[in-house]
């Protein structure tokens, strides 16, 4: 059994039954969990996730949970009236954790960096209200456009985020998951000292990810978990497709791979960590 601990399952709308299908392909590839994202294109969308995951439901189809939160480019969206709103929306049950949230360094048209990490901020306040673990997004210029590299100077979006939650969410004992790990070993090992999980996406599989795969073999087996970000970032064989959350077992498999483990054991291993995080989410015994 897998768990897909990140996937966009209200952007899967190309034709009224795409979502249906998609659902029943995960199914029947063995993904029994999935954790919907609710951040939408903009904060009026939030509520999108959750209300698939108390809504879908069924023979055949994964159990579905949901976050909620403002995405760094929607930094300058997070306004009094969204964030009341995601306290509302992430109080519920079968919401489990606020995010995705962080720093997005990359595109040259994002919002300020003040204006980002005020945000970030305000939403960790509301995970720490609630008491809920965070969903990091974390994007570097450090491939970016000469413009973006440009404007964003020598700025680091791994050393703020960390720094940020040092001094906001730590002291709460709260921790979350780095999403779509693609930091360093030392960018691991960073986030780790903060009680945060690596979660690993089809990036793993590209060629030129050397050190996202270093980080994959150095994490504790206890702090890994496998995702898609669906409907991007499709693993290899299927890299320029339309993602979805069945390929999950293909970076599952990479992941093994790189550990040295079956893929059997790794997906016992993902389960067992997502449950851990999220207790509400394991299955009554």
């Amino acid at each position: 059994m897998l768990i897909d601990s990140h996937a966009h399952l209200d952007f899967y709308t190309h034709h009224p039954t795409e979502r249906d299908e998609v659902l029943r392909r995960a199914w029947n590839a063995n993904v029994r969990t999935i954790l919907a994202i609710g951040i939408g294109q903009d904060p009026s969308q939030m509520h999108l996730a959750l209300n698939l995951a108390t809504t879908l439901s069924g023979d055949g189809l994964p159990k579905i949970y949901a976050s909620a939160g403002i995405h760094p480019e929607q930094a300058h969206h997070a306004t009094p009236e969204a964030l009341d709103e995601l306290t509302r929306l992430a109080s519920h049950a079968c919401c489990v954790a606020v995010g995705e949230i962080g720093l997005d360094y990359y595109h040259l048209e994002n919002p300020e960096i003040a204006l980002q990490q005020q945000a970030f901020v305000a939403q960790m306040n509301v995970a720490v209200q609630v008491g809920k673990p965070i969903i990091i997004h974390c994007r570097t210029s450090e491939l970016a456009t000469p413009q973006s590299k440009q404007r964003y100077g020598a700025a680091d979006a791994w050393a703020d985020i960390i720094a940020l939650i040092a001094e906001h969410l730590r002291p709460s004992g709260l921790g979350g998951i780095m999403h779509c790990f693609s930091g360093n070993v030392d960018d691991a090992r960073r986030s780790l000292d903060l009680g945060f999980y690596l979660s690993f996406a089809g990036n793993l599989t590209y060629p030129k990810a050397q050190d996202i795969r270093k980080a994959a073999a150095f994490a504790p087996s206890d702090r890994i978990l496998v995702e898609t970000d669906a409907p991007f970032l499709a693993p290899i064989p299927f890299r320029g497709q339309r993602n979805e959350p069945a390929l999950v077992a293909h970076t599952a498999a990479a992941l093994a791979e790189v550990r040295g483990i079956s893929p059997e054991e790794l997906a016992a291993t993902t389960t067992e960590n997502f449950h851990r995080l999220f207790p509400s989410t394991r299955p009554a015994a």
